[in-house]
């Protein structure tokens, strides 16, 4: 594992990278980016690891910055002390499987002064740690976005504790259009429930006893939430009463905000963060945690030929939620281009067409009907199920561009959740944090059975079944090298393999699954 200092060097090994082009993931890999970038300042702990481990599973290649930042410190903190540890970085570094280590020195990064700097939009650091720390987060989006440069990663980890650093790295991954996915991980917390940071060396022993009340703070405002109470005053005097308990532990900031616009919220109608900041002996500590009053989303894909869309359809029915049909928006575009004689073999003007087009889904009155499709405010229910349509479906959904653009769509159509969508690259892509994933498949064998079958029933021209394992194993090929959101198990899906299955042993198996992790839903 190289340990590189320069931006040349690791361009250099990045373009070594590159030119290997030996991947031959299949759609049960669970690998969807070439380079994924983990950056952090060392002192590497639980937190970070679960990072490269997430990155590790995702993509071909794995580079972790290690950078202690000095624009992101202002003039009293504790720049100098900042926790170090480069020998046990390196050695977890190397356990993970990371393939380099960037770690360049300030003069390489720093190395013109005065610096262009990056300064996030005053709404995002209104609020939280901003008016603490001043220039912190100037500081960080400038450097984040240097290694986003240097790196030019696929895919780049966050942590979720950093909520408010998260929000503005994903704000300025937008806003500059940036062509990469910034990942949400999960908070890590030691067994006591604090949650880990680098930090947390400075904690004497009975610091650390007094730090948990942080946790149990957001634990109550959990349980007043559950119980009921959405409003800002409710869940704010509960954090603040139970962090009363520990007077050792000096508040700076308790405060209800948007996840994404970090703007206070006055109730909770989707989702509230609920974020705090305090000092104990000489640490500073931050923690939050997200009150979701969304219904889960569900979340199913998998290769062609495995039931996705009847299984999907059967399990909406049966959970109650609403059917998000991606096909349908698919055979939208399509129908729109014909109607505005735009040929699919014009990419740009497909472009054009589908970033102008506004899809709408809503419920059928017959649960056991498709959604009614909308484009622009004119129903296209019937009319995208014509044969004309069909015809220019594949040719229109295989473009980026239009992939791009209706994924943007279905998920501002998730953002209420509730709801249950199908497609090949629906857990990986679209819905990254739904709350349950199911990767279906079965074996070839068992598709072409089906499909077999399938075309008996609708008294179609049969074809060998030798015929329908080539054409399927081909397609599982087109489907999991696609450039473009190639089909892959999301690393934290559930396989179902429905060979010798029942569609109702699957449709039970999967409601199962739901009602076991959402309980508190029907």
């Amino acid at each position: 594992m190289p340990i590189i200092r320069t931006v040349s060097g690791l361009r250099h090994f990045l373009h070594r990278f590159s030119s290997d082009q030996s991947d031959v993931s299949g759609p049960s890999s669970t690998l969807i980016g070439q380079v994924g970038l983990v950056p952090t300042m060392g002192a590497l702990h639980a937190g970070h690891l679960s990072l490269i481990q997430r990155a590790r599973q995702e993509n071909k290649c794995v580079i972790v910055s290690i950078f202690v930042n000095p624009l992101q410190f202002g003039d009293h903190e504790d720049l100098a002390d900042y926790p170090q540890s480069w020998a046990q970085d390196q050695a977890s570094c190397q356990e993970q499987g990371v393939d380099a280590i960037f770690a360049p020195s300030a003069e390489t990064l720093l190395a013109h002064t005065p610096l262009t700097q990056v300064v996030p939009p005053v709404e995002l650091t209104a609020r939280l740690c901003g008016p603490h720390r001043p220039k912190h987060f100037t500081g960080v989006a400038t450097i984040v976005l240097k290694l986003l440069n240097i790196v030019q990663p696929d895919r780049a980890y966050f942590g979720q504790k950093d909520a408010q650093q998260l929000a503005i790295i994903q704000r300025l991954v937008q806003d500059l259009n940036l062509e990469v996915t910034v990942v949400p991980c999960q908070l890590i917390r030691e067994a006591t429930g604090l949650a880990l940071s680098s930090r947390n060396q400075y904690l004497t022993a009975q610091e650390v006893r007094q730090a948990t009340i942080l946790h149990h703070s957001l634990q109550a405002a959990q349980h007043t939430f559950h119980a009921g109470e959405c409003d800002r005053n409710s869940i704010l005097t509960t954090v603040a009463q139970t962090l009363a308990k520990e007077p050792q532990v000096k508040v700076e900031y308790i405060d209800l905000v948007d996840p994404t616009t970090l703007q206070p919220l006055e109730q909770i109608t989707t989702q509230g963060l609920v974020a705090l900041a305090a000092h104990v002996g000489s640490a500073r500590l931050i923690d939050n945690m997200m009150l979701d009053a969304r219904l889960p989303i569900l979340a199913i894909d998998g290769p062609a030929g495995a039931g996705k869309s009847t299984v999907t359809r059967r399990c909406a029915q049966a959970l109650g939620l609403q059917y998000l049909d991606t096909g349908a928006m698919y055979r939208a575009v399509a129908w729109l281009a014909l109607e505005q004689q735009v040929e699919v073999s014009d990419t740009f003007a497909i472009a054009e067409l589908v970033e102008q087009c506004n899809i709408e889904l809503k419920p059928h009155p017959d649960p056991q009907q498709p959604p009614q499709v909308w484009v622009n405010q004119q129903e296209v229910t019937q009319a995208i199920r014509t044969s004309e349509v069909t015809a220019q479906v594949s040719a229109v959904a295989a473009q980026p561009p239009v992939r791009e653009a209706l994924v943007k769509q279905q998920q501002r159509l998730g953002r209420q959740g509730g709801i249950i969508a199908e497609g090949r690259d629906i857990c990986t892509h679209v819905f990254p944090d739904a709350g349950l994933k199911i990767f279906l498949t079965a074996s070839i064998q068992e598709r072409a059975r089906r499909r077999q079958q399938d075309l008996q029933d609708q008294n179609l021209p049969a074809q060998s079944k030798s015929e329908l394992e080539g054409l399927i194993a081909n397609r599982d090929q087109q489907d999991s090298q696609r450039e473009f959101a190639p089909l892959r198990k999301a690393y934290d899906a559930v396989e179902i393999n429905t060979d010798g299955m029942t569609i109702e042993q699957v449709i039970d198996q999967i409601t199962t699954l739901y009602r076991q992790r959402f309980p508190a839903h029907p």
